[in-house]
């Protein structure tokens, strides 16, 4: 194979990857949907060799499953181990932003800040997938701000996984308000961080992690039957 032939099946790979990395974070692909490698090649117009490549870094992260018999699913919500998640996540959340606090540079600062804008531009116009989606890549730069390559992919991974729940489960139950308590959660951890503050960082980080998994778990709890006369 020729470096051109590589390097456009390397793009392919990374085409497939990000678009399904996409669409099943934003749920276009359920839990539990098949995912057929033919018609992803039909559907690409390639080989089914960048496919697969793409599906196994996609399993890598507990997107989808490989079964044994060679069939490819889109990987469930573990809802029996949310207690796990939370767990983590809320761990991630403390860990993530105290080394940004200690390790950040300028030009973090100037990136987070500009995701944090974003976030608050989507939170006003009342944007519910713009919002998830806005909330994890804020996160995830305070993370790259860290400096650890340890701690970062994990807790983009469970940003993600959160980011999924959050897209099954959230219904439109915020309007537009001036100060709003999403933004103003944000702003006061970029204060935090910027000043240095590692302590107030922690506190911060927790009380927005705990918010985040009662919400969840609220939102999962909430009983959504319909009335049905027989």
């Amino acid at each position: 194979m020729t470096d051109t032939e590589e390097r456009k099946r390397g793009g392919g790979a990374r085409l497939v990857y990000d678009t399904l990395r996409d669409e099943i974070l934003d749920l276009a692909l359920q839990p539990g949907e098949p995912v057929d490698e033919a018609g992803l090649a039909d559907r690409f117009a390639m080989s089914r060799t960048p496919v697969r490549e793409a599906l196994v870094r996609l399993a890598g992260e507990g997107l989808v499953t490989m079964l044994p018999n060679r069939s490819t699913v889109v990987s469930q919500i573990d809802f029996p181990n949310l207690y796990a998640f939370f767990d983590a996540l809320t761990l991630m959340y403390r860990v993530t932003t105290r080394l940004a606090a200690e390790f950040h540079t300028d030009a973090d600062l100037h990136i987070i800040r500009a995701r944090q804008a974003t976030f608050a531009k989507a939170v006003m116009a009342g944007d519910t997938a713009a919002m998830i989606t806005r909330n994890r890549d804020f996160h995830a730069a305070i993370a790259e701000a860290g400096r650890n390559p340890y701690y970062t992919p994990l807790f983009i991974r469970l940003l993600d996984e959160g980011r999924r729940i959050l897209r099954l489960y959230y219904y439109p139950a915020f309007a537009p308000q001036d100060p709003h308590p999403y933004i103003t959660e944000h702003e006061a951890i970029i204060t935090a961080v910027a000043a240095r503050d590692i302590p107030l960082c922690d506190r911060l980080a927790k009380d927005h992690a705990d918010r985040i998994v009662q919400q969840i778990q609220a939102m999962i709890a909430a009983d959504r039957r319909q009335p049905i006369t027989l």
